[in-house]
């Protein structure tokens, strides 16, 4: 069983990451301006979990000293919405950034399926179940059953990097991963000022 551990307001000064942390969080929907952040997730890839409730009015810096530290490498699943999310609600710009969504586009392009649920299950054996995504995230308490959901998201971002690097290697492709994953906090910015809809890249 995964050691799950909740706090309220900030990440405590004893909680450190030397090298590579998985990333995730909940929101109350998928605004970026609208919908607040609620929790953001971290996993040390050794079956701990620590969940930060992001609370209305209280600032959390070590959590955002954690996620802007350039020597931690922060690994999440659609990176994209995450990074805008936190630079909208917290301020801060996330750096540097791996995504396993991106990484396996690349180099799983035989399978249609990309989402969490699905990389985990076939790079890992993993099944996942996805049950709690659409709760209320804005809770004062989190169920038992929103904290395992919420950990299950950032337990095998670790083992699935290790998958996805040697298959982005072997196909030829971890140079462009890298440079698709430095483009991330641009895209987080056309995100925020609404140059997603049409796409400015699209015809």
């Amino acid at each position: 069983m995964p050691n799950i551990q909740l706090f309220k307001g900030d990440l405590p000064d004893n909680v450190i990451f030397e090298h590579a942390v998985a990333v995730d969080t909940e929101t109350m929907g998928l605004n970026l301006h609208r919908d607040r952040l609620c929790l953001v997730q971290l996993g040390d890839g050794k079956g701990n979990a620590y969940l930060v409730q992001i609370l209305k009015g209280i600032d959390c810096p070590n959590l955002k000293k954690l996620l802007t530290d350039k020597k931690v490498l922060k690994i999440f699943h659609f990176a994209r919405f995450d990074v805008a999310k936190i630079k909208n609600d917290l301020g801060i710009t996330v750096s540097p950034v791996y995504c396993t969504k991106i990484a396996s586009k690349l180099c799983r392009t035989s399978s249609p399926s990309h989402g969490l649920k699905a990389i985990c299950y076939d790079l890992l054996g993993v099944q996942l179940c996805k049950e709690q995504q659409t709760s209320d995230w804005g809770a004062e308490a989190l169920t038992v059953e929103q904290q395992q959901y919420a950990a299950n998201d950032v337990l095998y971002l670790h083992a699935l990097k290790e998958k996805l690097d040697v298959l982005l290697s072997r196909e030829g492709r971890a140079e462009l991963a890298q440079n698709c994953f430095d483009f991330l906090s641009t895209r987080a910015d056309l995100d925020l000022l609404d140059f997603n809809s049409p796409d400015i890249f699209e015809h």
